[in-house]
Order: structure tokens, then sequence, then C-alpha cells
């Protein structure tokens, strides 16, 4: 089936998705689950000839771990798929409630947004993911994963599509694209994708946006800080640094660079050293970290870097302000965190840096649709419209104007003698 074909399709979908009840939905969610569970030694196996692959490919090490796929994973989307199950249904929900006049009512409802094409990572994981979320939102989806994970992505499409199917969903609600040839015709494609989620570099996200007439939701690099204010609580810094470094490195919520106050730079970095090092990090610091503790120099190119590795940069700065200024400058927007004793420089911290999540007291690897109560993601917006952070259920929607009347016309509210408009809040929901 061609790419137009399976747009089409899913297109024609959609227009059923959106009617979805709350029950179907949930009906084709847990249908999913337990086909995953069914099917787990395909999917494993399947896997293990992706990882045999890369392997021989010399995929570096994160990609690999990100592209193992074992039965642990497999119980962990379940339980996600559960989660998900569980939450409120999104589609529906009445935003607002206006009586424009006796017997006239507005409501602006919550509606999925059609057909969304995600390009993510090899990690077939996003993909169970992905979908699922697209489902529960009432979306169709065009999903196209990493080739390091063709055949993992293959047989967990084919048992999420034929079990929701099974059960009442309509065909072509999920589509797989596989090729690089298969993104570019897509792109293409506006009269049947209605938003686009590009997950990787800031170059990738680039590319798709300059080549498209269709809404991007953009998912930039995850370069993320940590600043140690002056008055930090050193025990607490130093675990929130390792975890936010050390608890996955693989991930675009780890921390890249870690900025600390130079007056508590000589007590707190040969404790950050050890700790660190014990966890396996290379550690590259700037000028005034060299003179503390001995680590290699840090170059220009090091603040602009996500390594997704055993790998961070440091740099000691003069103020609060200066590491706002730093992470402005060279951050991506993803998420950043200040551990300080001081509310006013946390506010002001939270305040001034712009990026989609901005943390106090606690560990970027936070930063996180599942985390957030969202029932996972799709990925993380850095973009300023529509949805930004960790972009789940909410970010799978956009509303329509319903209006409710009993045959009133514009004309009567014309003129001097005409009707006049009360535009009463309303406390009451639409009627579904």
């Amino acid at each position: 089936m061609s790419i137009n074909e399976i747009s089409a399709k899913a297109r024609r979908a959609s227009l059923r998705m959106a009617a979805a009840t709350t029950e179907q939905k949930n009906q084709a969610l847990e249908a999913i689950r337990t086909a995953l569970l069914d099917t787990a030694d395909v999917i494993v196996s399947a896997n293990a000839k992706d990882l045999a692959r890369a392997e021989k490919g010399n995929l570096d090490a994160p990609l690999l771990k990100r592209l193992k796929f074992d039965q642990s994973k497999i119980d962990t989307v379940c339980e996600g798929i559960e989660s998900l199950t569980a939450l409120d249904d999104p589609v529906g929900q009445t935003l607002r409630a206006t009586e424009l006049d006796t017997g006239l009512e507005l409501y602006k409802v919550t509606c999925p947004i059609g057909v969304i094409g995600v390009i993510f990572e090899s990690r077939p994981d996003a993909l169970v993911q992905i979908s699922t979320l697209c489902l529960k939102s009432g979306n169709a989806a065009l999903l196209k994963g990493g080739s390091e994970a063709m055949q993992t992505n293959r047989i967990l499409a084919e048992t999420i599509s034929k079990a929701a199917v099974a059960v009442g969903m309509p065909d072509g609600w999920l589509g797989l694209l596989e090729t690089r040839g298969d993104v570019a015709e897509m792109l293409n494609l506006e009269d049947d994708i209605d938003l686009i989620i590009p997950r990787g570099s800031n170059e990738f996200v680039k590319h798709i946006m300059n080549n498209s007439n269709i809404p991007v939701l953009g998912h930039a690099d995850g370069i993320c800080h940590v600043y140690i204010d002056a008055n930090a609580d050193i025990d607490m810094a130093i675990r929130i640094a390792v975890d936010s470094k050390c608890q996955y490195v693989a991930v675009c919520n780890a921390e890249e660079t870690l900025l600390i106050h130079e007056n508590i730079a000589a007590d707190i970095l040969p404790k950050l050293k050890e700790a660190l090092e014990a966890k396996g990090v290379e550690i590259r610091g700037c000028e005034k970290t060299q003179s503390i503790v001995d680590v290699k120099a840090a170059t220009e190119a090091d603040w602009k870097t996500e390594y997704l590795d055993y790998t961070l940069s440091i740099r000691v700065v003069g103020s609060s302000q200066a590491a706002i200024e730093h992470i402005n400058t060279y951050g991506s927007g993803h998420t950043d965190t200040i551990v300080t004793g001081s509310k006013e420089t946390a506010m002001a911290f939270m305040d001034s840096v712009d990026s989609g999540n901005v943390f106090w007291n606690c560990s970027t690897r936070f930063s996180d649709g599942f985390r957030y109560g969202l029932g996972a993601e799709v990925g993380i917006s850095t973009n300023k419209i529509h949805a930004r952070g960790p972009v789940g259920l909410e970010g799978l929607l956009i509303y329509k104007w319903r209006m409710i009347g009993n045959g009133q016309i514009v004309a009567d509210y014309g003129g001097p003698d005409g009707k006049k408009f009360t535009h009463t809040k309303l406390d009451k929901q639409w009627l579904r």
C-alpha cells in the first residue's frame, strides 16, 4: 500500500475515531494490552534480531539501550496502558459555556486533532505509548520509527492495530511508515495529515518544519541544566545532580550541563566529582572548575551538546542571573532545574528561564508525561503554541465551538431595537 493510500485510510478512520465512545476506546486499549502480553515471545524475538543487526552496525551503547525491548519493557508499557485506560476521556470536555441569549448557548468543547504523524527514534516502547495515546484521544496515527527497530516496530504495529480493530476501532487508524522516502512523502500530505510531531535533533526538526505545510510540534534537543545556587543544601544538590545525569543517560530529560554558584563551588565540587565518577561519568569543566578539581577542559561546543551518555559539562557562574543567561543562551528550552534554599531566587529562576519545564529542588528526570500523570507522552514540545512540555492526551486535542439554539437568527440582533446578547457564563457541561 502506498503512503497516499495509508494516509487516506487514516483520514477516513479519524472521522470515526472522533465519535468513538469512552467505553469503545477503553475496550480497545484493554485488547491491546492483552495482545501485547500474549505475543511477548514473538515481540522479544523480533527485537533480538534488531539488536543483533544494530550491534553488527556498531550502534552506540545509549542507542542500543533504547532499542532493547524485553519482557520487562513489555510489562512496563502494559502498565502504562492500564494507567491510560483509567484516565478520564479527554474528548468532549467543556472548556467554556456561555449563554448568548435565552435559549442560545455556546460551548467550547475538546475534540481530536485528526491524523497525527509522529517520527520518533529507535525506541519500540515509544510506538506503544504514542499509538495508545492517539487512540485514547480519538486520533488516527501514522508512525515512523527508527530503522534500527524495524522488526520490532512491525510486530508491535501489527499487534496493536489488529487488537483494536477486532473490538471495533476502524481499520487504518494506525499506519506504519518505514523508510526515509516515506517521511519525505508524508511531508506533502497536508490534505490528510493534521499535525506532525518529529522527535530528534534541532536540525532534524527544522528540516521537517522547512519542508512541509503541515503544522509541526517540534521536539528538539534535550540540553537540560541543573543550577546549584549559593545557598543550596549540598547533600540535596548532589543527589539531584547525580540523578538528573545518571538515572538514565540516554534520554532527552537527562542533565547535560551543571552550573554551580562560585560561592559554593569549592565545597561541593570535590564531592560531586566523587559521586559522578563513581557512576562512570566523564566530567568536562570550565577554567574555574578545573582550578578546584582535576577534570578535562570544557569547550564552547560542550555547552551546546546533548551527550545522551555518561558525560557532563560543568561551569562555575558568579550569580543566579549568570546561570539564567547561560541556560537561555545554550539550552534547548526543554527542562532546567534550580537547587536553592531561597524561594525568591527560585521564583526568579522559574520566571526567567525560557523552557517548557522549570523545576525547583528536584531532578530534571521528572520531566515526563507519565510522571506528570498525562498518560505517557508522544514527545516533549519546546514550542510556545498549542502544547508545551510533555505532550500527553491534552496536547493531542483541539476544540470546536458548538452552539444550540431555538430558531434564532442574526437579523433579530441588528438595529437599535434588536435583541441584546447577554454573554452569561454557564456552569454546565456539553450534552454528551
